[in-house]
């Protein structure tokens, strides 16, 4: 059976990070290894939670793991607190990725025009070294333009981009995964776009960009309910499975879209609140 070490934080409540990276990983044939990067009783939305950090016992594993000759088919980076963790997900792919280890990293840096409380400059150099050893890497537009750019700049290109018309919005987001693709030598999915179409005021598309050396495409999906806990996380454990598995990723991301789409939808009706994560669970069997 496949393996893919997964590089994140355990979080009790919230259903994101490796609670969420295990199960989607799973089902698709494919066996998580979770290397815990912080252990938190419930995702940091919430108003309270209790948070362990786990950097100093991260290289403790690691040794554990290259003693029983550990050979991962994928490695998958999500949440890092900062740059010594970040250097440590480095670190990781130096010691047990080779020319056939498939990596996927998830630069969590920001959401919706602003940089996370945890964004330094040199956290963003670690995230485009990730970047850079990556075989596919999956920024939502706030982060590909601070991989890009920094974040004064990201600033001033986010408020550039969001006075565009959807066709000239979409053209100049293409531009933006070109850059990252070509950048970084990787193949570029910009998750989660919101697309207004004809109303200004309210997003009825989300939209999934995908840049490669083959091709450029959109996978979209109606938009539903807001922002909830571990949709970005949900989105990239079947993009690391499939990426394992051989999948085309155009295909990979459209099972990722289907399957959040039914989880949003059901989500919404029940009126669960963001910070709870989506009512994914009963959507695994599409994964199949």
């Amino acid at each position: 059976m496949k393996k893919i070490a997964v590089l994140n934080d355990l979080s009790g409540l919230g259903k994101c990070s490796l609670t969420a990276a295990i199960p989607v990983i799973s089902v698709m044939g494919v066996q998580a290894c979770p290397l815990p990067t912080a252990v938190l009783s419930a995702q940091t939305g919430f108003p309270s939670y209790y948070y362990d950090d786990y950097t100093e016992h991260m290289e403790e594993i690691m040794d554990q793991w290259k003693k029983m000759n550990f050979h991962p088919d994928g490695i998958y980076t999500g949440f890092l607190a900062g740059d010594v963790q970040a250097e440590m997900a480095l670190k990781f792919i130096e010691r047990f990725a080779d020319e056939d280890t498939r990596i996927l990293a998830d630069p969590i840096l920001g959401d919706n025009g602003a940089a996370y409380p945890i964004y330094t400059e040199s956290l963003c150099k670690k995230m485009r070294q990730l970047a850079e050893k990556a075989s596919v890497v999956t920024p939502n537009l706030t982060e590909a333009l601070l991989l890009l750019y920094g974040k004064e700049e990201m600033h001033n290109r986010w408020e550039y981009l969001s006075g565009l018309e959807t066709k000239k919005f979409m053209i100049e987001i293409q531009k933006i995964g070109q850059k990252i693709a070509k950048g970084f030598h990787t193949e570029a999915v910009i998750t989660g776009i919101d697309l207004y179409i004809d109303d200004p005021g309210k997003a009825v598309e989300m939209a999934n960009l995908i840049v490669n050396d083959r091709c450029q495409s959109w996978v979209t999906s109606k938009k539903e309910g807001g922002s909830y806990s571990g949709t970005g996380d949900l989105f990239a454990s079947v993009l690391s499975a499939g990426m394992v598995k051989g999948m085309d990723t155009v295909k990979t991301v459209k099972k990722a879209v289907k399957f959040l789409s039914g989880a949003i939808h059901d989500t919404v009706l029940e009126g669960t609140d963001r910070n709870e994560g989506v009512c994914f669970e009963k959507y695994l069997g599409e994964l199949l």
